[in-house]
């Protein structure tokens, strides 16, 4: 038999199944075995490419920078997974990402693309990647620089943190 809590969540149906996940999980990265820096190392390279628009890539991309970086390459494919469930507004930060790309670029936004005008076999042809998808990417890309950066630098320290003081008192 089961104890139920004796409160009820007051959160809104997805966040309460994400925090009852979180709840469940939230030992996930602090039972590595590995040291607080590579685990946290690994999560901030897992979020800072979670930020970028690579969008098929983003695992792989994290996993080899992680072993790059001899950090914790299981931290780093967790990261960036969390980051694309976690973050429902993605859509929303993508589009602020390549504005802020533009106007870094001293570009204009690309005007709207119809992808229905264009085939599938379309888009392995070389004028089509140069003319639709290269002018939105690069903005978007160095656009997604300035939210990624801040974002694993401080990811880095707080689970530096966190880890360590978890460890710390289950060793006490």
């Amino acid at each position: 038999m089961t104890a139920e809590p004796a409160y009820e969540s007051r959160l809104p149906g997805p966040l309460a199944r994400w925090k009852r996940w979180l709840v469940a999980h939230h030992m996930t990265l602090i039972a590595i075995a590995d040291t607080p820096h590579s685990i946290a190392l690994g999560s901030a390279i897992g979020i800072f490419f979670g930020f970028t628009p690579l969008y098929p890539l983003k695992t792989l991309l994290s996993i080899a920078v992680a072993w790059i970086s001899r950090c914790n390459k299981i931290a780093a494919a967790i990261a960036v997974t969390v980051h694309d469930v976690v973050i429902w507004a993605m859509p929303a930060i993508y589009l602020a990402e390549y504005h802020l790309g533009c106007w870094t670029l001293h570009r204009p936004p690309a005007q709207r693309v119809h992808f229905r005008q264009f085939g599938l076999r379309d888009y392995v042809q070389w004028h089509v990647f140069s003319r639709v998808v290269w002018p939105t990417f690069w903005p978007a890309f160095v656009g997604s620089l300035f939210l990624a950066i801040p974002s694993a630098i401080i990811i880095y320290f707080l689970m530096r943190v966190l880890i360590s003081r978890a460890r710390t008192s289950r060793q006490s």
